[in-house]
């Protein structure tokens, strides 16, 4: 007898035998129990998760001899047909080979005639979105009005193509891709029934590879078989199908939140030695730090998680070891750094030097308390006493709070400023004719000896020519003679731009102080720990530091 692959054997025969589509199975079998049988059905879903072994135990359903039941005989030679793929009033149908319109009218002729001994003559077309535009407007009229002794079963992987016209004559039955936990049980009793030897931790890794497929599933059990035989190891299993260990994924990422370089080279060493893919080994990392977010977010993520029970148990072990913060910033990373080991010619290096750099990175500290502990700092700021510098030309007071208080109207001066104050001589300007004092901003004071006060701009300079006109000398001179309170000779002068005796101007000092405060700035920023660790996580560089502190000096 020939051999009948595992996929073949054991091909769900009852809808209680479609694994992780209980919802597909409970509403068929209620509808036929009910008698509200629609005449169309739309299976949808990925490859072998049961679309075309539901579209048959439907079949069975509906023609079994024993009578309209939702679990089919088995027994009945209508039923024996139909499992076996040869039954007369039940026409599987391959979309992809018969797409013409030609193949619909042919079909549509076919419905016209009653079936030869079954109760409903029953059409599947398997990959019914590859039928081409005129098929469908063909087979549109009979699904419209279709005869009482026909139905017709749709499956499909790719349901956006098929035109709404279709899509809204049929009930759609979503097919979901299978845990990897409900493939992994239904892999062991296969194999306990098969009399194989094979730990359950194999049986993870081939369900795994299935990707939600229980078809894939069982194709890779064969293939495994083949290689193996009857008793299986672990060691054999992982070398056929090119997986990365699920130990070694573990102890890497235990290596990262341990902060242990020493042990992620030496596990790096491994992966390369096993002959693993560099990239298949991230992604894998990747994916098992997903589980571990999820572990760290949702009480209970079984549902979340297609893991096995001691796989589950060892990430939630190992997420209460990090914070959410910490796994986000290693997730990251790692997806940036396989992105780069496409492109890399050091691929091994690349790898390494981004796990070393993964483990040493500070750990973060959460949002609230960093925000605590910046409004802590700024009650302190201002609770605490401001000096004030006190201003040359005026007597500097106290107040009761220690501050400066409010400014009173202008009296006359008992004391005479300072003969050098130039700066003094600039405000008071500014107060009166802010435009005048902006331009003495710019001058260098080549002179302040009253009654001579000389200011020097480079020649031929405008603000030269704006203050050499006799009404805007007039009005500086009367502002200086208050000021100094005695007559002054007020004089500018032209200077040469690279004359290195004259004293800067105002602006050019303000510009030096603002240099020397930005470059500390940058300094203290530069150096912070949290700064640090951002440039290392995004590969960032610092493009302008803004001062939030006015009285930083």
């Amino acid at each position: 007898m020939a051999y009948l692959v595992l996929a073949r054997k054991w091909r769900p025969q009852n809808f209680s035998d479609l694994i992780g589509q209980e919802h597909v199975g409970q509403t068929l079998a209620n509808a036929i129990r009910s008698g509200r049988i629609h005449h169309a059905f739309l299976f949808t879903g990925a490859r072998g998760v049961g679309k075309t072994s539901a579209a048959r135990i439907l079949a069975k359903a509906l023609n079994c001899e024993q009578g309209l039941s939702e679990q089919p005989c088995n027994e009945c030679p209508s039923c024996l047909e139909i499992t076996s793929g040869q039954g007369m009033d039940v026409l599987e149908i391959d979309g992809a080979s018969n797409t013409g319109v030609d193949d619909i009218r042919e079909l549509r002729e076919n419905i016209r005639y009653l079936p030869s001994r079954a109760r409903f003559k029953i059409f599947i077309i398997d990959e019914v979105h590859m039928l081409s535009t005129n098929a469908f407007n063909a087979l549109l009229k009979t699904l419209e009005e279709p005869p009482e002794h026909a139905k017709f079963i749709f499956a499909t992987t790719e349901p956006h193509k098929i035109p709404v016209t279709i899509l809204s004559r049929c009930q759609r039955f979503d097919f979901r891709k299978i845990p990897v936990q409900k493939v992994t049980q239904r892999l062991r009793e296969i194999a306990d029934a098969e009399a194989l030897q094979i730990s359950d931790r194999s049986l993870g890794l081939v369900a795994r590879h299935g990707e939600g497929s229980m078809r894939d599933a069982l194709s890779t059990l064969d293939q495994v078989i083949a290689f193996c035989g009857e008793t299986i190891a672990d060691d054999d299993v992982q070398a056929l199908l090119g997986m990365v260990d699920r130990r070694l994924l573990l102890d890497t990422i235990e290596a990262i939140l341990q902060h242990d370089s020493r042990r992620l080279l030496d596990l790096v060493r491994q992966v390369d030695q096993l002959g693993h893919s560099l990239r298949q080994f991230v992604q894998e990392l990747v994916e098992l730090l997903r589980g571990l977010i999820i572990c760290k977010v949702v009480a209970d993520p079984d549902d979340l998680l297609d893991l096995v029970d001691e796989e589950l148990k060892e990430l939630q072990k190992l997420a209460e070891a990090a914070s959410l913060e910490d796994l986000q910033r290693i997730v990251t990373l790692l997806m940036k750094v396989q992105a780069e080991l496409s492109n890399s010619p050091y691929p091994l290096l690349t790898l390494e030097m981004a796990l070393v750099r993964i483990a040493n990175l500070a750990p973060t500290q959460e949002i609230g308390a960093l925000i605590r502990q910046l409004e802590l700092l700024e009650k302190r700021l201002a609770g605490a006493p401001v000096s004030a510098a006190p201003v040359r030309g005026a007597k500097a007071e106290s107040s009761p709070t220690g501050g400066v208080p409010p400014k009173k109207p202008e009296a006359p001066v008992a004391t005479k400023p300072d003969s050098t104050d130039w700066q003094g001589l600039v405000e008071k300007v500014r107060q009166k004719r802010p435009l005048l004092g902006s331009l003495l901003e710019h001058g260098r004071p080549l002179a302040m000896a009253p009654p001579q006060v000389d200011i020097g701009y480079p020649k031929g300079s405008f603000m030269l020519v704006q203050l050499l006109e006799p009404e805007n000398l007039q009005d500086l001179t009367t502002l200086a003679e208050a000021y100094f309170q005695q007559k002054i000779k007020l004089t500018f002068s032209a200077i040469e731009e690279e004359q290195q005796d004259a004293p800067p101007s105002l602006v050019e000092t303000r510009e030096a102080r603002e240099t020397d405060r930005m470059r500390r700035l940058r300094e203290d920023a530069m150096q912070h720990p949290a700064l640090k660790n951002v440039l290392e996580i995004f590969d960032g560089e610092i493009v302008k530091v803004i001062p939030t502190d006015k009285g930083f000096v």
